[in-house]
């Protein structure tokens, strides 16, 4: 019985360490082939297949680690696979040989449901294995690249735009530190020279523009914030930057909009769609440096990175990421409402408005009583933020000092002094938009169209 066993472990231990040289060298030849991953290709066939409650779960759960937990998990489950075979081998070669046979078909199948990889790719990359070779190539190409000066920029920084509060979130995110939610679960390599973009659909002069004929158009600048609907009350799945691009309703009036046209989808290079109101791609902001719409190719005064877009993506204030932060920009279609974008179809609302929002920054944890600052930032992006309001435990809302606005698209920082007497205590942050609306109290998840409720933090003061 002993050297049954024994047998049958190395059989399963051929059968892992198999599979995993597989799957080493078939990254290493999607790498040279500039193909797509099988890895990748099984683990975008899960993110496109599962039920929208469990893609909830999974953002909410795991934020912004989903798709390395995915990529582990398809890596996992593979070598386990593998050892099953290389056990059943021992017996059932026949079986066993099928088996792999119908393992690679079906990585071949995810791979061939990307319309970047060609079936003699995906053929290739199964019968070798996938992708060691990350390339910094785009980082290079992008380093090339100069942005143009914009012909209208962003309102200057105002001296009392940041609060000098530590810990407190900047007015600015830092590029490496903005938040990133999509589908991609291997962000697109996208080379600029040979990338376009389409308008098209419902419009009355169709045309292309290549990445050098889009910067040459007009650009201008605008800070905004976004916003991703999985973000929970307090969550940091929103970020504020600075946007470089061409104005949208710019491309859309150049096409001509035609009647009955009710949506703007925008097209991903991975296929991803987002669909949002065209009145919202043709509206121009509400006040000085507020300009709507863009089709972004900047951010924070260098080319969009990699993972936020690049070459190109669409900027919609006052929308949640869902329903119209399209990245990898490849086309802009005028279309109606019969069409749906990615999410809507997995339960999430066809519309998508960003709620009044304010979240505590500091502080988080124990502090020493005495004068303390309860800081944070606050956002409601198409309507600005007019007033915040701090709470502590059940006692009278106190108003707090806003930093000076940056367009009424842009979150704003606030501080509130707090006399910090010893004992546990909750903090409640709320806020009031630039209509005189307060933030509603009433507690909603972030399906299906953004979270609600005050955020709250409890202190301990010694």
């Amino acid at each position: 019985a002993e050297p049954a066993r024994a047998a049958r472990r190395r059989a399963s231990l051929a059968g892992l360490l198999a599979t995993a040289a597989s799957l080493g060298v078939a990254e290493l030849v999607a790498g040279a082939l500039g193909a797509r991953s099988l890895v990748v290709g099984i683990g975008d066939a899960v993110i496109d297949r599962v039920p929208g409650w469990l893609e909830r779960f999974a953002v909410s759960t795991l934020g912004t680690a989903d798709k390395p937990v995915l990529v582990v998990g398809v890596l996992v489950a593979s070598v386990l696979l593998g050892a099953a075979l290389g056990r059943l081998a021992r017996t059932r070669l026949a079986l066993a040989c099928a088996g792999l046979v119908a393992v690679g078909g079906l990585g071949v199948a995810a791979s061939l449901t990307d319309a970047r990889t060609t079936p003699a790719e995906a053929v290739t990359v199964a019968a070798a294995g996938g992708r060691l070779l990350a390339s910094p190539r785009i980082d290079r190409l992008r380093e090339t690249i100069s942005l143009p000066r914009p012909t209208a920029t962003a309102v200057p920084l105002p001296p009392g735009a940041g609060l000098a509060v530590e810990g407190l979130t900047p007015l600015r995110v830092p590029n490496a530190d903005f938040y990133r939610i999509d589908t991609a679960l291997l962000v697109p390599e996208v080379d600029p020279a040979g990338w376009s973009l389409e308008v098209r659909g419902m419009v009355d002069r169709p045309f292309t523009l290549t990445y050098d004929e889009l910067l040459a158009l007009a650009t201008v600048e605008s800070d905004v914030t976004l916003a991703c609907v999985s973000n929970e009350v307090g969550g940091g799945l929103v970020g504020n930057a600075r946007w470089q691009g061409v104005p949208l309703r710019d491309l859309l009036e150049r096409a001509g909009v035609q009647p009955g046209a009710t949506q703007v989808i925008g097209r991903s290079v991975d296929g991803f769609t987002a669909g949002f109101p065209v009145e919202l791609g043709l509206r121009a902001g509400p006040g000085p440096g507020d300009v709507g719409a863009l089709v972004a190719v900047g951010m924070n005064g260098e080319p969009l990175p990699q993972v936020h877009g690049f070459p190109a993506r669409l900027v919609v204030p006052g929308l949640y990421g869902y329903v119209s932060a399209t990245k990898w920009l490849s086309a802009i279609e005028l279309t109606t409402f019969d069409e749906q974008g990615y999410w809507i179809p997995r339960g999430w609302s066809r519309e998508g408005p960003v709620k009044t929002q304010a979240r505590i920054d500091v502080p988080r944890r124990g502090v020493p009583a005495g004068r303390q600052p309860v800081a944070g930032v606050a956002w409601a992006p198409g309507r600005g933020i007019d007033r915040v309001e701090v709470r502590v435990d059940d006692g009278p809302w106190q108003r707090a000092r806003l930093s000076d606005s940056l367009g009424v698209d842009a979150w704003r920082q606030w501080v509130w002094e707090w006399d910090a007497a010893p004992g546990t205590h909750t903090l409640t942050v709320r806020a009031t938009d630039g209509t005189g609306e307060v933030q509603t109290s009433r507690v909603a998840p972030p399906a299906p169209d953004g979270a609600s409720g005050h955020h709250s933090v409890r202190v301990v003061v010694s």
